[in-house]
């Protein structure tokens, strides 16, 4: 992927058994279709061109067998390690934090809710029938995606939809295109995570 137009829009699909969602950028150009594969011991999501899912363009894979501090390989199509993703643990129970490391295996970013409070709101009043279908429009988690300074680069916010399925990523700075590359992968890795947590 090249420098991307921002901002870009995640839009999950409904009615699938599959966790499947489009990257389009601000064109509405389609950058990347995400399919995270099921019933795997190890997750594992393939990122292609379009939904036919003819050429892929990266895959994300783990490295440990369902844990829940597993740390997230990127690869291009042709095996090259692009950087990784890890989820801080238990840390992350009540204010998701992800760590995201470049090819030298170098911290290099910093995933984080903004406010653990709106996603508490968010999973509790989601069990509710019919409030539970309301959630998506009051409760919207923001994702702040800094530099270990502090210094925050880009956002992740859930936009306001019927069952949480559309998300935004905004970038504030001028950001180097590997940099722009390895926040894309970590911010789809990490939705897919959140969606499932709740």
């Amino acid at each position: 992927m090249s420098h991307f137009q921002f901002p870009l829009q995640l839009t999950f699909k409904i009615g699938t058994f599959s966790n499947d969602f489009i990257a389009t950028d601000a064109n509405d150009q389609t950058l990347a279709y995400v399919r995270q594969k099921m019933f795997k011991l190890k997750e594992e999501v393939n990122l292609f061109t379009d939904d036919s899912k003819s050429e892929l363009k990266y895959s994300i894979k783990a490295n440990k067998w369902l844990d829940f501090s597993a740390s997230y390989m990127f690869e291009d199509a042709n095996g090259k390690n692009l950087g990784r993703v890890a989820r801080k643990g238990w840390r992350s129970i009540w204010k998701a934090k992800y760590e995201v490391y470049d090819v030298a295996d170098n911290q290099d970013l910093i995933i984080e809710e903004a406010n653990a409070w709106v996603k508490v709101a968010d999973s509790l009043l989601g069990e509710i029938a019919v409030i539970g279908m309301l959630t998506g429009y009051f409760f919207n988690p923001t994702y702040n995606v800094s530099r270990p300074n502090g210094e925050i680069v880009a956002k992740l916010k859930k936009e306001p939809s019927f069952f949480g399925r559309r998300f935004k990523i905004e970038k504030l700075m001028e950001l180097e295109e590997i940099e722009e590359e390895r926040i894309l992968l970590a911010l789809m890795m990490m939705i897919l995570l959140e969606r499932r947590r709740g």
